[in-house]
């Protein structure tokens, strides 16, 4: 049929007229957008690097909508993926097969702060930014920390985000305690609870944070909120050079100091950061620096802590130790760091992200391996990361480069870096998942079992294979 393509192996149906008639009673004509009227930003994530137009962009309000949508699809066997703020970095909210593409930002409101219980119930489009000044007017805390503010709470929870103080506090996941999911077929089903403890089934909860939108659509969830710290202080760490600074990390973690978070910094990152914000970072006359932050609710608690840090490094080698104890110093620096990943991209017309993770005691091998790759492939490889948690953020600059090639270098750069975290026993993706783009490189990591399990639950979720395909697994 005419109106009938196939994908990898499974047959669509290609929007129409008619599909387009039907789903913007749904929605309502101002929230929808259809062929020629879909925008460019719909078309790419915030990487760019793949790009692909979604045939119909429909704004849903509510999980009502959501669950009509997804059973006229599911009958109709349209593909759909869910976007939120388009901050991912793998292609997971760009529509590969075209189809629906359903906008969740509208899904914004805040449903339930709970003092008793410490939760905080909310829709999926609320962005990151927003839910720290809610619970903080409250001296809640809310410690999941990725570096992209304006991401919304659905994609964190769809890409199990990590950020810089999981060294101390953990990922997401460790923060969801409740999920409300429309499935492809389009029925509604609640997951966990707010409950400390949950021993009842499969934690079907735990399935869904991390798929990256291709299992179900998050349309509530209810998160676990902490107390929040009386007392913040940052630590600033200039080094000689990257890999010294590296080396420090595992002997901080082993002085039982707990940081929050421990980011390491390169200085050419540094500049492009400074260029880009039109700020002056505290110290840049070092080759490399470790940032970190410490938390606590005594100052002299905090004090012990990032002392006994400052001295450790310095007997290992620090030119100094900086302490940012200022909220305005703290927000110059924590802002810089924030920007790294904007600046980078400012600084080149092209680049692509390898997001591995590897064990604590590799990072400092694994960066000092781009540097060797920087010189044999004559393509620039800047990096920053979580040194606390093994996860590097490592940026394959295009840079002008011939079309032709830099596909090459691209490729073969990645295969290297990924053939070496495999060999440190580190692991694909730490925080921004796999998406469409780094599905090679699990494949060819986790092999057929794992594969094939992945698979199988994806079936049962959806044998159609409507929801966000392509991706992760097909």
């Amino acid at each position: 049929m005419e109106n009938q393509f196939t994908r990898g192996g499974a047959m669509y149906k290609k929007v129409d007229i008619k599909d387009y008639e039907y789903l913007k009673n749904i929605v309502g004509i101002e929230n929808t957008l259809f062929e020629n009227e879909v925008g460019h930003d719909y078309h790419k994530d915030e990487l760019g690097g793949i790009s692909n137009p979604p045939d119909l962009v429909l704004k849903v309000d509510n999980a009502f909508q959501i669950s009509q949508i997804m059973k006229y699809a599911y009958e109709n066997t349209i593909p759909v993926v869910v976007r939120g703020s388009g901050t991912g970095l793998v292609g997971a909210s760009v529509a590969m097969h075209g189809g629906i593409m359903i906008d969740m930002t509208k899904m914004n409101r805040f449903l339930d702060l709970d003092l008793n219980n410490l939760t905080l119930t909310l829709e999926p489009g609320v962005l990151l930014m927003d839910i720290y000044k809610h619970v903080e007017e409250q001296d809640l805390f809310y410690p999941p920390d990725p570096g992209e503010k304006s991401a919304t709470i659905g994609g964190n929870i769809s890409t199990n985000a990590g950020g810089m103080r999981a060294v101390k506090y953990g990922v997401t996941r460790d923060y969801v305690r409740e999920l409300e999911i429309v499935l492809p077929n389009g029925e509604l089903f609640t997951t966990g609870g707010k409950v400390v403890k949950n021993s009842s089934g499969y934690a079907l909860k735990d399935l869904m944070i991390g798929a990256e939108g291709t299992l179900g659509i998050i349309t509530k969830a209810t998160l676990k909120l902490l107390p929040l710290p009386k007392y913040s202080i940052s630590l600033l760490l200039p080094f000689p050079s990257i890999e010294l600074a590296i080396e420090c990390v595992p002997k901080i973690i082993k002085s039982k100091a707990i940081p929050t978070a421990i980011e390491f910094i390169q200085k050419e990152v540094l500049l492009y950061a400074e260029d880009f914000l039109g700020k002056k970072f505290p110290d840049k006359s070092a080759e490399a620096y470790i940032l970190l932050s410490f938390d606590g609710n005594t100052l002299e608690s905090v004090e012990a802590d990032y002392s006994k840090v400052a001295n450790l490094c310095i007997k290992e080698g620090a030119l100094d130790a900086y302490i940012v104890d200022t909220e305005e110093r703290k927000k110059d620096v924590w802002s810089a760091r924030g920007a790294f990943l904007e600046a980078i991209k400012a600084s080149t017309d092209l680049m692509d992200e390898c997001d591995v993770v590897v064990p604590r005691d590799k990072v400092a091998d694994f960066i000092k391996f781009t540097k060797e790759l920087e010189e044999k492939y004559k393509v620039r490889i800047p990096s920053f990361g979580h040194a606390g948690d093994g996860n590097l953020h490592i940026y394959v600059c295009k840079d002008g480069m011939e079309e032709s090639k830099w596909e090459k270098v691209l490729e073969d750069v990645f295969e290297e870096m990924y053939s070496r975290a495999r060999e440190y026993k580190g692991l694909v993706s730490g925080e921004h998942g796999i998406g469409f783009a780094k599905k090679k490189y699990l494949f060819e990591q986790i092999g057929d079992v794992q594969i094939g399990i992945m698979q199988g639950i994806k079936s049962v979720f959806d044998p159609k294979f409507i929801l966000n395909p392509g991706k992760v697994v097909k």
